[in-house]
């Protein structure tokens, strides 16, 4: 897992790796540079192209000031500095790389107020501004200037973090940030990053790596973890000889109504594929052949009408019960018999969910480690409204510890809090997953995962990150627009062997359609 650092523990490490490598803290500077301006390069190529460089007085803009020089020297033809000197505030490092600066020829110019900007010709800007130290929104010059390069609609470039953009904490809907084609961003994506409040400012992200100490950035103990795609290969089990259906579980969906079918048929087809020796779906009687047809593999428990169905609680590894279930008594009164007679962790998603908003003495009943997997709605539902994503963060951690439960609230990076406190941020999918079905999708390969003898948590991280894979391998060749939750669930099998082929390897940056 890669720790996720808030931007004090991001000083923090810089720190310890400036005192314990030892480095000064111009060359961890220059380290950083460099690293910027190699994946520039890769995504800019084309030196013809005048690149404008707007730099702050501080320690970003001593990173700009660095990058100019190193482009300059790559040959890139009419590289241009204009330094903001909004304040008499000016660091150390700043001071430095200024002064080497001053030396390449590279033109320079300085903005003492926002009062008469010069025209800006270059077709791409670096926005080397303001940083990861930013704790209070734009105002007055450093406002201005931001609005006044966004409405110039040109290629920006951000350096390690956009002008104005909280790295953590809570993100203000008005806030005004610099509105960046890329952010080449230092080590780790920073954590607001990973939320939809980003979207405005970030249309795409990647993290350079700079040297930062790895031993103290993992005994900050962060609780927010990114996933990368070397754990999920150390987590995988393989299936080995001499095993039969018994030894992969047994699965048990608890899915459909006459009018909702199809999600019975896609969560319970996921489980299959995803590898659970055996999977029961519940369903109502009109269900039964579309099941049978849709794949034979399955099994059936038939809902007549309103008497529950007879279950054998002690057969099933894991139960799935919400996708497509319906919102009436008789799906009401299904739950609660889940609940009240199979005390091992339940998968709930979705119509399940709602039940439990709507009837919060159901609560009581939940297993120890269940899993909860709502959409931000749902998650609203359950625990209250919320005015952004860092408020959903809190309660995600406060609620799983106080009912012991998991809750994987899905997201473009999907999150997943676990009752010891742990927050995980899942690094695959895409935007063509965004279609109906795909939720009933992983409800199925969690509930699988479960059945296998994953604990909860690893069937909440496994199966968010396959899930997206799967999508991602899809749909990112051929740059697809959508992609369908049956062909995703069938995809399931190839995905899972190709990150069982190896089982270390190197981490992987998020796609990008």
């Amino acid at each position: 897992m890669l720790p996720l650092l808030t931007a004090q523990q991001i000083r923090d490490a810089d720190a310890y790796t400036i005192k314990h490598e030892p480095i000064t803290s111009v060359d961890l500077m220059e380290r950083a540079a460099k690293a910027f301006t190699s994946y520039f390069i890769q995504q800019y190529p084309e030196r013809t192209k005048p690149v404008a460089i707007y730099c702050g007085t501080g320690n970003n803009g001593g990173d700009g000031l660095a990058i100019a020089q190193l482009l300059h020297f790559s040959g890139y033809y009419g590289v241009t500095v204009k330094i903001a000197r909004f304040s008499d505030k000016v660091s150390d490092d700043f001071e430095v790389n200024f002064k080497s600066l001053q030396q390449t020829g590279i033109s320079i110019s300085e903005l003492k107020s926002t009062g008469d900007l010069p025209q800006e010709n270059s077709d791409i800007i670096i926005d080397a501004l303001l940083g990861s130290g930013l704790n209070k929104p734009l105002t007055g010059d450093y406002k201005k200037l931001v609005e006044f390069l966004n409405g110039l609609e040109k290629t920006i470039v951000s350096v390690d973090v956009p002008t104005g953009f909280f790295t953590d904490g809570e993100v203000k809907t008005d806030a005004v940030t610099i509105k960046a084609e890329l952010v080449i961003t230092f080590q780790q994506p920073k954590i607001n990053f990973l939320l939809p409040e980003s979207a405005s400012a970030i249309k795409r992200w990647q993290a350079v790596d700079i040297g930062i100490d790895d031993d103290f950035t993992l005994s900050l103990n962060s609780p927010y973890q990114f996933v990368e795609e070397s754990d999920i290969r150390k987590m995988l089990k393989s299936r080995h000889r001499f095993s039969n259906k018994g030894t992969y579980g047994h699965a048990l969906l608890i899915a459909g109504q006459d009018k909702t079918m199809g999600a019975a048929l896609l969560c319970s087809s996921a489980s299959a594929y995803a590898g659970s020796g055996l999977t029961t779906v519940c369903v109502p009687e009109s269900g039964l052949t579309a099941i049978n047809t849709y794949m034979p593999e399955l099994m059936a428990i038939i809902r007549k009408g309103t008497k529950l169905p007879e279950i054998d609680w002690k057969q099933f590894t894991a139960i799935g019960i919400g996708p497509g279930l319906g919102k009436d008594e008789h799906a009401l009164a299904v739950l609660k018999d889940v609940l009240t007679n199979y005390k091992k962790p339940v998968v709930i998603d979705a119509d399940a969910l709602n039940l439990l908003a709507a009837h919060k003495i159901l609560w009581k009943k939940i297993p120890t480690g269940t899993i909860l997997t709502p959409h931000m709605k749902e998650f609203d539902r359950l625990f209250g409204d919320h005015e952004n994503w860092q408020q959903r963060i809190k309660t995600g951690i406060e609620k799983a510890r106080e009912l012991e439960v998991n809750i994987l609230l899905k997201n473009d990076y999907t999150i997943i809090f676990t009752p010891d406190g742990k927050v995980y941020f899942n690094s695959t999918s895409n935007q063509a997953m965004a279609t109906g079905g795909m939720g009933d999708v992983l409800t199925g390969i969690i509930t699988s995962l479960v059945a296998q003898k994953y604990s909860p948590e690893e069937a909440c991280i496994i199966g968010a990150y396959i899930h997206g894979k799967a999508g991602d391998e899809l749909a990112l060749p051929d740059y697809k627009n959508v992609i369908m939750p049956a062909e995703l669930a069938k995809q399931l099998p190839i995905t899972m062997a190709g990150l069982l082929k190896q089982k270390t390897g190197a981490s992987i940056s998020r796609p990008f359609l």
